[in-house]
């Protein structure tokens, strides 16, 4: 069973990263919302940030918790839980699991993203991140079309990311045939079986764009944003754009950034290129896309850490001031998705924070909706000691 939030807990002597930048003063959580009138019990937190929760447009860590090993998976509800705590260990408070809907089947066809999607609502109320599906649809599942509205429409999915990676999984197995049995393995096939399912999936082609077509005509009457992953040019981000896929994931060149500019389309990018000073796929630099202001958020990718990390990098390199660095990671997303109750620390948002030791710049708390979803060294010892000081300062 899930806390009540807090009835009042008023933070003092920390920055607050208000407005739009750091500034000293206190802050108020009053039974799950942000006030700025003191009240309640009061925390000391000299020496902190707090700072808008993270929220994560696209993340896949969720699948290193359900199958640790490729030939050791775990049930679903064991691997939710423990993204839910990884994803609060690192300050996120909204994230999207990034969930394929694929022709390749096993963990990325529709069998098992229907497993999951129950298995997430079902968990759901009891989690301590609002954690939220998204549904990376591979282009060339036509077969699948009423089958994938009902479930977005019966779960709940509220964001839906188109790919294409059928011609680079076939360009891969006919450089390295050796490749082809441990992708078959995956899914349970023969080498020769699922040879055959990349055919006949090649086959569809003429088939996919009415699918689309068909299939934005569905999100666009249930509400769900949607968009495009890894768009290799300008004109391929055109296409999604017109078709109404507007946010631009991944692009793996400038062209298509460029365009999504122009065509007003947000642009996503990975937190770990930021980190690790490029792409581990060889594909552009999000640090050359925000330099010339051609990216408007970042997402974990694969790991929830570099989140944090990439906007402290950002300020660093001095390609941000931290303030605007950390909207990439929270007041950007929440406006790309159109959460207008959290992603800034104001008047009536929902609580929804991080508290960083400025000195170490390590997270040891996060709250979601009032609720503590994280707490660690220093703010938890102050948060024990906290009761203790206000019957001191009554006597």
């Amino acid at each position: 069973m899930i806390v009540p939030p807090l009835s009042e807990l008023t933070l003092t002597g920390a920055r607050c990263l208000v407005d739009g930048a750091m500034q000293d003063g206190m802050l108020t959580i009053r039974d799950g919302f942000i006030d700025f009138d003191a009240g309640g019990q009061h925390l000391a937190l000299d020496g902190y940030d707090v700072l808008p929760g993270i929220i994560d447009l696209h993340g896949d860590a969720f699948e290193h918790h359900i199958a640790p090993r490729p030939t050791a998976p775990f049930p679903i509800e064991l691997g939710l839980t423990g993204t839910d705590r990884d994803a609060a260990a690192h300050g996120v408070t909204t994230a999207w699991m990034a969930q394929s809907w694929s022709w390749e089947g096993a963990a990325r066809g529709p069998d098992f993203a229907e497993a999951f999607l129950a298995a997430h609502q079902t968990l759901k109320p009891n989690l301590l991140t609002d954690l939220r599906v998204q549904i990376r649809c591979e282009t060339h599942t036509v077969e699948t079309e009423e089958r994938l509205i009902n479930a977005v429409r019966d779960f709940g999915v509220d964001y839906v990311i188109f790919n294409n990676h059928l011609d680079e999984a076939i360009e891969i197995a006919q450089k390295y045939p050796e490749r082809i049995g441990a992708w078959a393995s995956r899914a349970g096939r023969t080498s020769e079986e699922h040879m055959e399912v990349v055919r006949r999936t090649k086959e569809s082609g003429p088939r996919v764009p009415r699918y689309l077509c068909n299939l934005a005509v569905a999100f666009d009457n249930l509400g769900v944003r949607y968009g495009s992953h890894d768009d290799g040019d300008a004109n391929t981000r055109d296409y999604y754009s017109n078709i109404g896929a507007k946010i631009c994931e991944f692009p793996t060149h400038r062209s298509a950034a460029a365009i999504a500019r122009t065509l007003g389309d947000p642009v996503v990018m990975g937190a770990p290129n930021v980190v690790r000073g490029g792409s581990q796929a060889g594909n552009i630099s999000a640090a050359m896309l925000i330099r010339e202001g051609l990216c408007d958020a970042l997402v974990s990718d694969y790991h929830y850490p570099t989140l944090a990390q990439a906007a402290q990098a950002l300020a660093d390199q001095g390609l941000k001031d931290f303030a605007d660095a950390w909207a990439l990671i929270s007041t950007r997303p929440a406006q790309i998705m159109g959460l207008t109750d959290r992603g800034t620390l104001a008047q009536g948002k929902r609580a929804d924070l991080v508290i960083r030791n400025r000195e170490n710049r390590q997270i040891e708390a996060t709250m979601v909706g009032g609720r503590w979803s994280y707490l660690s060294n220093g703010v938890a010892h102050r948060l024990s000691q906290a009761p203790r000081a206000m019957r001191h300062a009554a006597e």
